[in-house]
């Protein structure tokens, strides 16, 4: 509840005087009931959305919010309705712990929407007699303001300018087949980074359609990383163990395929 920097500013209200409630029906008869109302009143015609309400207390134990709205659907039609009831404000009523910290009441903690509201009602309650004088102080109304929508992510994607040509998708199959005949790597890591290469290449949009000109249809390149990954399973059930030497035939050389440096 304590109240935080807020860039936003607080709107224009006139804060009245405490009334004290009485106990009894002359003036001078000084008891009191331990109950104090605090009206808020906005300007005439000017109902506000309200985000929080924030002030400093002064040995008030609990305050309870009331908000007189506008029925949207009713022009100059108002109602009392109760947000809030006996928000505690201080630790203990018979102790000044919190007698005199800042408070900010969030709108959702409120019980209503604090919409189109004209005037407010602080009932504020101080049940201990060790404090006579209680009150609100530095009364502050806040607006609600609607977020703006965020952008979606489609957005930012299709402000991204494709500078490289996507490869060719014959040469990202031949790479495949030369790391799959060389290394013998596993065949499903294979598959996955082929695909994530092909992949990340079409993700990246340009904002014009007419620059998707060219590339290839992604049900093809699905099939053909598919076909091409069927035969290589079947180059690898095929494979030789024999060894293949190099420019010998028989263990011997042929001196016309042999070359002087």
């Amino acid at each position: 509840m304590s109240c935080s920097e807020d860039h936003t500013e607080s709107v224009d209200c006139t804060v009245k005087p405490p009334v004290f409630l009485q106990i009894g029906d002359t003036k001078g008869d000084s008891a009191r009931s331990g109950v104090c109302v605090v009206d808020v009143t906005l300007p005439y015609g000017k109902p506000i959305n309200i985000e929080k309400i924030t002030f400093k207390n002064y040995y008030t134990a609990y305050v309870t919010v009331r908000l007189l709205r506008r029925k949207a659907e009713k022009e100059g039609s108002t109602k009392w309705c109760t947000a809030l009831t006996d928000l505690a404000l201080m630790d203990n009523p018979h102790t000044d712990g919190g007698s005199q910290n800042y408070f900010s009441i969030h709108r959702r903690q409120m019980q209503v929407q604090p919409d189109h509201v004209e005037s407010i009602r602080l009932i504020l309650r101080q049940p201990s007699s060790a404090w006579r004088i209680f009150s609100l102080e530095d009364i502050r109304l806040f607006p609600h303001k609607e977020l703006a929508p965020e952008k979606e992510v489609s957005d930012w994607l299709s402000d991204l300018i494709v500078v490289k040509q996507p490869p060719d998708l014959e040469v990202l199959l031949m790479l495949y087949v030369l790391v799959k005949s060389f290394y013998n790597p596993d065949v499903t890591a294979c598959f996955t980074t082929l695909a994530q290469i092909t992949c990340c290449q079409f993700l990246i949009k340009p904002r014009h359609i007419s620059s998707l000109q060219g590339l290839p249809d992604p049900q093809t390149v699905s099939s053909s990383i598919q076909q091409m990954w069927a035969l290589t399973e079947v180059m690898q059930a095929n494979r030789t163990t024999a060894s293949i030497g190099r420019f010998d035939v028989d263990g011997c050389y042929d001196i016309n395929l042999l070359s002087l440096t």
